[in-house]
């Protein structure tokens, strides 16, 4: 209902074969791009602020383009991008991606791949990924004590120098090789193209991130990597037979494209790389040791296309799990209860929780009451008319139900900002006239920032935060806000004068680097204790009172689902930071202590 933007897709090819050889086979030499384009569109829900592919030819001759790149901007910027390639940029290697900010930065610079040039052709970096770094300060600070000096304050292209300069040491150190056995002029050309070790350039530079990501890369030279954080936050999956090895974001997206059974497809581990080298041989590489397994849940609830078949299991799990709260919401009059769903993507969870009625009481009254109408557009710059337009982006089937007799049960995968639901979702239900409104979220209450790849960065933005901080002042509970405060302060402090500490050893080559990283692992999350006070069902019911229209007649309950029963459906996806706090990485805690401070300094100075 409430859309949430996502940090990214990515998609990767290998020819394995001669490039003639695809040709022959399947009549065309874009093989790999006609592959590439449906792997993008089948990840099109992850990313539709732009898109940009690549593609590096192994045989094309010195004075000749080898490496390629196309990006452009907007929802049709896969068409647009396709729609230049040309024979001249067929090639071996492929790359695609599809983008969604989390940072707020828009334009083509920002859109990925990004390209790092060189005249070595093993020294050429193309990199894009499904990430977002929490400690990219750090790694800027560590980056300008070697002495280089970055263009762009970003995560992407302070990453883009970071590998480069590793890259450039792999070069060197294979330079020194070659010189040594006596090899000269091409030879040693030919001598670093082929012995090239990406885990050797993965290793050294990874090791200094925080966050969750998928990183992918080609070289000039003809290495393809994708390497996944050792929490396992941000998915990847790939697949390989004798004619081609691909990765994708999500499992059906290579299903599809290469119509091919589940067990075909193989999940990147946490901490992992797959690394294909110029002679098309591959290998999966531990580049850095897997820490406690964090896989994101939203991934499950809400990002991940639903087709995936334990996906559309688990969200069918997720709704059918919440009959007994919705049973207690209704009290237990299901005959006279009319069950629904907010399109489209609470649709799966919606037949989870009419087979749950099922199995308890026989059959229920289904009804597709909410209907998704297509973006409305005005050319009228008031705000309150174009805010009255707005609320009609959803629309009802009239008649659906008995007016002053039937309850509505509605379930929506997730309940976010609920600006949707009091703006435009409770108002036109109201207009059915029913008894009473339960509305199911098949997630959690959200209580808190995710910095891994999602758009939720800022407390404020939640309507369970926000219920709760009315609930503290309606209770004059204001010391709790005040002690929150200082003890993320005091949070910052410490790892502010770790993390200073760290860079100093680093340049030094010291070895306590590694000792004081332990404490800071250990930060704590502070902003958990505003809740503390409070029950599930305290803000629950403080959310309708903020979120419910002034004029509208039905009463509302709200039921969420339990971590318990997220946790039950998702069992192999822990990661539930955005619902617990328990966030996988220090610069999840680190950062959440920040947006503490910064919102009650926002707040304070009005």
């Amino acid at each position: 209902m409430e859309q949430l933007k996502h940090e990214c897709g990515v998609a990767m090819i290998r020819l394995l074969k001669p490039l003639d050889y695809y040709e022959k086979k399947y009549g065309t030499w874009a093989y790999g791009f006609n592959k590439l384009y449906l792997m993008m569109e089948k990840q099109h829900n992850r990313g539709q602020e732009g898109a940009g592919i690549a593609s590096v030819n192994l045989t094309n001759k010195p004075g000749t383009e080898y490496m390629f790149r196309e990006k452009a901007e907007g929802k049709n910027a896969i068409t647009e991008i396709f729609s230049r390639v040309t024979e001249e940029m067929k090639g071996e290697l492929l790359m695609g991606h599809l983008r969604y900010s989390t940072t707020g930065k828009s334009g083509l610079t920002f859109v990925h791949p990004f390209l790092r040039r060189n005249n070595w052709r093993a020294k050429n970096l193309c990199l894009c990924g499904n990430f977002n770094m929490t400690n990219i300060d750090e790694v800027f600070q560590f980056l300008t004590a070697q002495g280089q000096s970055p263009r762009i304050y970003g995560d992407s292209y302070i990453t883009l120098e970071l590998m480069g300069h590793r890259l450039d040491r792999e070069v060197e150190r294979l330079y020194q090789e070659a010189t040594a056995q006596g090899l000269t002029g091409t030879d040693i050309t030919s001598y670093i193209d082929d012995h090239i070790q990406m885990a050797n350039v993965l290793r050294t530079t990874m090791q200094h991130y925080d966050g969750g990501y998928v990183m992918c890369g080609l070289t000039g030279s003809g290495e393809m990597f994708a390497v996944r954080d050792p929490w396992g936050i941000r998915p990847a999956f790939y697949y390989r037979d004798n004619e081609i090895i691909a990765l994708a974001s999500e499992r059906p997206v290579l299903q599809t494209t290469f119509d091919i059974d589940s067990t075909d497809v193989h999940e990147l581990l946490p901490g992992q790389a797959l690394i294909v080298h110029k002679n098309g041989e591959s290998q999966l590489e531990q580049i850095m040791p897997a820490q406690k397994l964090s896989a994101c849940s939203f991934e499950r609830i809400y990002f991940s296309r639903g087709s995936d078949c334990d996906i559309y299991q688990e969200r069918k799990r997720l709704g059918e799990q919440l009959t007994q709260p919705i049973l207690k919401a209704i009290d237990g009059d299901v005959s006279h209860s009319v069950f629904s769903y907010i399109p489209n993507t609470a649709e799966v969870a919606f037949y989870g929780m009419t087979d749950g009625f099922r199995k308890m009481h026989g059959d229920v009254r289904t009804e597709k009451v909410v209907w998704k109408d297509i973006k409305l557009r005005t050319f009228i710059t008031d705000n309150s008319e174009r805010n009255d337009l707005a609320a009609h982006v959803y629309d009802i089937s009239y008649g659906s139900l008995q007016a002053g007799v039937d309850n509505l049960v509605i379930i929506d995968d997730s309940i976010v900002r609920g600006t949707t639901l009091k703006e435009s979702i409770f108002k036109i239900l109201d207009r059915l006239h029913p008894k009473k409104i339960v509305m199911v979220s098949s997630s959690p209450q959200i209580r808190y920032p995710d910095y891994y790849g999602i758009d939720m960065a800022r407390l404020e933005e939640f309507c369970a935060f926000r219920a709760t901080m009315a609930l503290i002042e309606e209770r004059g509970m204001w010391q709790l806000v005040n002690d929150t405060y200082l003890a993320c302060k005091a949070e910052l402090a410490k790892e502010r004068e770790q993390s200073d500490a760290c860079i100093g050893y680093a340049e030094r080559g010291d070895r306590r680097r590694s000792q004081l990283e332990k404490p800071k692992e250990q930060m704590k999350n502070c902003v958990r204790a505003i809740y503390e006070p409070f029950t599930v069902d305290e803000i629950n019911k403080k959310i309708v009172e903020m979120l419910r229209p002034t004029d509208m007649q039905a009463p509302i309950e709200l039921v969420f689902q339990s971590i318990e029963g997220l946790h039950k459906a998702c069992p192999n996806h822990p990661g539930d930071w955005y619902f617990t706090g328990h966030y996988p990485t220090p610069g999840g805690v680190k950062l959440v202590n920040q947006a503490f401070i910064n919102y009650v300094d926002k707040t304070t100075k009005k």
